[in-house]
């Protein structure tokens, strides 16, 4: 299961998470960036400074409980 993590920069603590939220949709024409980053921000910014956010795509391997990261990139909201 493809989902995407959510870190907020922190100057002092450098970057936490803030969550992992699990990708719903079928057709992957939907999912983009940006699509992904407003998601993100409907969801935790409305206390955080979605400025701050970054998210990077995991894999979710429900038989064993493990979380991959199979791409080491990350995008922040000024990319979009």
């Amino acid at each position: 299961m493809v989902a995407y993590e959510f870190y907020l920069r922190d100057p002092i603590r450098g970057y936490q998470n803030v969550g992992t939220l699990p990708e719903r949709r079928k057709n992957p024409e939907r999912i983009t960036p940006k699509s992904v980053m407003k998601w993100g921000e409907n969801f935790f910014a409305k206390t955080l400074n979605i400025n701050e956010m970054i998210f990077i795509q995991v894999s979710i391997d429900k038989n064993k409980d493990r979380i991959f990261q199979p791409n080491s990139n990350f995008v922040t909201q000024k990319e979009i």
